[in-house]
């Protein structure tokens, strides 16, 4: 997959005549920390021990691409679970994933392109409608697409509404992720993000899919949200 191409630096900002955002684009320096970080993670988990709960059962004979949902603080191992299980089984050329506009972002961005998987950049307090417009664009090609529910800001271990009107626009399942490690480092960040440790255990978990119907009601898509929240907090063992 070709990255996307670079934007101005100075972006960001609302465009003076069309008044769309337009995100921050990885610097030269950004690019080689996520090429390290890409370096790292790949070492590290080659050291893991897994233990693979599908609870889905959705991926032998999968017919459409699906909508991964992921705690932001376990979005270290995503990629592994990713290309270690889910695309072995499954015959979509890739995945997209929403990531913040801002200049963090832009870092999160470039390591997602080193494990070739397509940025969109957007989040619920900027640029989350183009970014919700463009993920649906990529589940038309036949990509899975993944999105953090509490990011990129928090507050932790909330579902916020985006990935629920992803759900009801595209048709597409939502696949509850989470692992558990037994050793870890957790920062002092607002979401207590997961490092794992050399030669942890981790015990991946795939739920059961959750679907909005196109049809569903206000009220509905609020009982879908919190259905998942709850899952998503059940499978997650800190």
């Amino acid at each position: 997959m070709k990255p996307t191409q670079e934007q101005p630096r100075h972006s960001d900002r609302k465009s003076r005549s069309t008044g769309v955002v337009v995100p921050n684009t990885p610097r030269w320096y950004q690019q080689m920390v996520a090429w390290l970080i890409f370096a790292l993670l790949r070492g590290l988990a080659s050291t893991l021990r897994y233990q693979w709960n599908d609870r889905s059962g959705f991926f032998q004979g999968a017919t459409e691409p699906v909508i991964f949902c992921v705690w932001h603080n376990r979005l270290a191992l995503t990629m592994k679970a990713y290309y270690g299980f889910v695309n072995r089984q499954s015959p979509w050329p890739g995945m997209a994933a929403m990531v913040s506009a801002s200049k963090d972002g832009a870092l999160l961005a470039a390591i997602l392109q080193a494990f070739k998987v397509q940025p969109v950049r957007g989040s619920s307090s900027r640029r989350g409608r183009q970014a919700l417009l463009e993920l649906t664009t990529w589940a038309e090609r036949g990509y899975d697409l993944a999105i953090t529910p509490d990011g990129p800001r928090g507050p932790c271990y909330l579902v916020q509404e985006g990935v629920m009107y992803l759900a009801q626009v595209t048709g597409l399942p939502i696949i509850p992720f989470s692992y558990h490690l037994t050793l870890k480092l957790r920062p002092n960040s607002w979401d207590r993000f997961q490092i794992p440790l050399p030669f942890s255990r981790c015990h991946m978990i795939l739920e059961k899919p959750v679907r909005v119907p196109r049809e569903a009601t206000d009220e509905q898509r609020e009982e879908l949200r919190q259905h998942l929240e709850r899952t998503l907090r059940e499978i997650s063992k800190d």
